[in-house]
């Protein structure tokens, strides 16, 4: 059913903020078939985030037993409470994922106390015990890992020593990708730099566009992201013989010159965790996180460009990853003004929360927050 309709059906039965009947119970939850909702903020082509979604649950479609109802370009607003609800009452969706940031708080908390016994599985989010309600799960994956290979390889690969990035907002998951991209980046020369540019949201073509000229002229020879489509990136730096890192899913296509190498979803592995979870009466997966070792992201193949050498380096680091032998956030460490944030002796695992609480910049990005 069309978006259109959706709201008109929610206005037409007077539902939007009625309440849940029954309390949550995991065991009642247990059913041979199941329909799950996915709510994406942009378009399911994007070459991006809302691309590596849908490619996702058209995986999850295929699961035995599995319905799947898909609405895409969702605000982060009321209307997602809206599509949310109609999801659950028109479509009877026992499982939703929404997979936006800004969904979480206070859309997918306010509908998760009026449905609770229903799950909502949020991408991104911090779910927190004695905070959030049972019924809701927070699923992420470490892509940092992957943009630190990203940056692995743009040091091998730059010749000015300049990198460029351009992201969407400063929270914690995007300042921690602009950080490893920069450390893998100076695992490899030390004097690189990465140059960052803040568009404001997460789909701003025009905005990302200037913003890869801009870091272009400045100098910057390899560009990466953290937006929602890095199409028109990537085939802006195309056009201006700029090499590129891409993110979310491969844009390998967009440039096939320029393309080194990108960092990966593979929300496959999470979504199959929360539907099978919910098919056989467990409890709710409350925080759920993985790399690349348990699956959650992933590489794209080097582009020609990418030397033997970038390579070589690139795989032995992502061969320690897979291994749970690499620390990307080690001290000690210091801020781009200096400041110690991470101490001398202290390694932050990808499971310590302190990493998704990230509010700095790490020597050598130049920027502000």
């Amino acid at each position: 059913m069309s978006h259109i309709n959706r709201r008109n059906f929610i206005k037409a039965a007077g539902l939007l903020g009625a309440a849940a009947a029954l309390p949550f119970n995991p065991l009642r939850a247990a059913q041979k078939e199941i329909t799950v909702g996915f709510l994406y903020v942009g378009a399911r082509d994007d070459f991006g985030y809302n691309q590596s979604h849908a490619e996702a649950a058209a995986l999850v479609k295929k699961m035995p037993g599995v319905t799947v109802v898909e609405q895409e370009n969702v605000p982060e607003t009321v209307a997602v409470q809206r599509a949310m609800e109609a999801m659950i009452r028109q479509d009877g969706a026992s499982l939703i994922f929404p997979t936006s940031f800004g969904y979480f708080d206070p859309h997918v908390l306010k509908v998760a106390q009026r449905f609770s016994d229903t799950r909502f599985a949020h991408c991104g989010g911090l779910w927190e015990k004695g905070k959030h309600p049972m019924n809701v799960g927070s699923f992420f994956g470490y892509i940092d890992e992957g943009q630190y290979l990203n940056g692995v390889v743009a040091g091998h690969m730059s010749k000015s020593a300049k990198l460029g990035f351009v992201a969407a907002k400063p929270i914690p998951q995007v300042l921690r990708n602009i950080n490893a991209f920069t450390l893998g980046a100076r695992s490899v020369n030390p004097d690189i730099t990465t140059s960052v540019i803040f568009t404001g949201d997460w789909s701003m073509p025009v905005k990302e566009a200037e913003a890869t000229n801009s870091l272009i002229d400045s100098g910057c020879d390899v560009i990466t992201c953290h937006v929602d489509g890095p199409k028109v990136l990537v085939e802006t730096a195309e056009k201006r013989g700029v090499m590129t890192c891409g993110y979310h899913a491969s844009q390998a296509a967009l440039a096939p010159e320029g393309y080194l190498t990108g960092a990966e979803w593979n929300w496959v592995t999470p979504y199959q965790e929360h539907v099978k979870a919910a098919m056989n009466g467990e409890p709710m997966i409350n925080f759920l996180r993985g790399g690349l070792k348990e699956g959650f992201v992933k590489t794209s193949p080097y582009g020609p460009a990418v030397s033997a050498e970038a390579k070589k380096n690139a795989d032995a680091v992502k061969a320690k990853m897979l291994s749970g032998d690499y620390v990307i956030f080690g001290g000690p460490l210091k801020n781009n003004r200096g400041e110690v944030v991470i101490a001398d002796g202290t390694d932050y695992k990808q499971t310590a929360v302190e990493l998704e609480r990230m509010d700095y910049l790490v020597e050598g990005v130049r920027g502000q927050l």
